[in-house]
């Protein structure tokens, strides 16, 4: 379990007692299969969502937990240490498809759709990214064209995590081109609608368990009710959003970051050189405090943001420095980790393996370092 929790607080507690028991004992021991296979952990998501992990900041009254942003980081760095895909699969779930739809769905909206995401009975997937605009949303291509009774959509979707599987999108078009950002909308995709394709799943470096889809939109008719906000008001949606999906993927960094700490703590104590164990060598004891040191620091970058949006304070920097922290050390702690491994860590008998290739995708997703660099500059440089 993790530390530093007060202990005052027995719900919280208790949460994340069952939270990291549940991962240690089904999740982190199917870790290992569910990557090699690429298959989607159907039955650990099902539980996820009985536990109430799905839709962990939603109110009660509209089927969620009724939890905190910081609550929501400490689990999801549960999962993720166990399992970087269900981590990953989890935080959209909460980050990117519940939390829109809570924060600017109608009563109707999260009455037909929040509920079923919240609990787990249903899944979510975010569509902002294109081929061609990742980091530049502004720029969309996939359009949405105003007719009788609702829009249609048409165009194309790229780097859609849970896009396989989704139940439901949340989906940016551009109404109007000419106007850039101020022309974005934000809508609420019921994948089964006539026109909805995953055309291609992506084969990946990491987080293979989880499906990251290229997706087409072929005249979709989406009806008035389902857009999401107002008109124009989708970048609006898109950057709220993505605010507080950088503290769910901090976390996940976190969950990977601590996974290979703890794989390099073990192995080093268990592993002899020159007739003691190589934790005894000052170069290994120089790792192991290193990882241990920027591991804690991104912990409580990510705590400080989750914390500021729990206080309902601003946390735009605050998220950008976490997720640049957290992906960061995730990445530097997973290279040294196979570096106390040896030629151990380079195979696929050992977790850090797993762990080098999932940390990746974490300085990459939800905005890039360079992104995130960007974010905070323009910040500090505000005033």
């Amino acid at each position: 379990m993790l530390k530093g929790w007060p202990e005052t607080d027995e719900l919280k507690k208790m949460l994340l007692e069952q939270v990291s028991s549940f991962a240690r004992a089904e999740i982190a021991t199917k870790a290992k299969e569910l990557d090699e296979t690429a298959r989607f952990p159907t039955e650990i998501v099902k539980k996820l969502g009985e536990m109430g992990l799905m839709g962990m900041m939603v109110p009660e009254q509209w089927g969620g937990a009724g939890m905190d942003a910081v609550s929501y980081a400490m689990a999801m760095e549960e999962v993720s240490a166990a399992c970087a895909s269900t981590g990953v699969i989890m935080s959209v779930n909460n980050s990117l498809v519940c939390a829109p739809l809570l924060a600017f769905g109608t009563d109707a909206q999260k009455a037909k759709y929040l509920v079923a995401l919240a609990g787990g009975e249903k899944l979510g997937c975010f569509a902002l990214s294109e081929p061609g605009y990742g980091s530049d949303p502004a720029g969309l291509k996939c359009h949405a064209a105003k007719v009788e009774g609702g829009y249609k959509i048409n165009g194309t979707k790229n780097w859609i995590t849970n896009g396989r599987e989704a139940d439901y999108c949340i989906l940016f078009a551009t109404l109007d081109a000419s106007l850039r950002h101020k022309g974005i909308c934000a809508f609420v995709v019921d994948t089964k609608l006539k026109g909805y394709q995953v055309a291609k799943l992506e084969h990946k470096l990491g987080i293979c368990a989880s499906s990251t889809a290229q997706l087409f939109f072929d005249d979709v008719f989406v009806p008035d009710e389902c857009l999401l906000g107002k008109e124009g008001q989708g970048l609006k949606v898109a950057l709220n959003t993505l605010d507080g999906g950088r503290i769910g993927i901090a976390s996940q960094a976190l969950g990977i970051a601590r996974c290979a700490l703890d794989a390099s703590k073990q192995f080093a104590l268990e592993r002899e050189q020159f007739g003691a164990p190589i934790a005894k060598l000052q170069a290994i004891q120089f790792f192991i405090a290193d990882m241990a040191t920027r591991l804690q620091g991104a912990r409580l970058l990510t705590w400080c943001a989750a914390r500021n949006k729990d206080l309902g304070l601003g946390y735009t920097k605050e998220a950008a420095m976490a997720k640049l922290a957290a992906a960061e050390a995730a990445m530097w702690i997973a290279t040294k980790a196979i570096q106390v491994h040896g030629g151990y860590g380079y195979t696929k008998d050992y977790v850090v393996e797993r762990n080098f290739r999932d940390a990746k995708i974490t300085e990459i997703y939800e905005g890039t370092s360079e992104i995130q660099r960007l974010v905070i500059a323009s910040q500090e440089l505000a005033g």
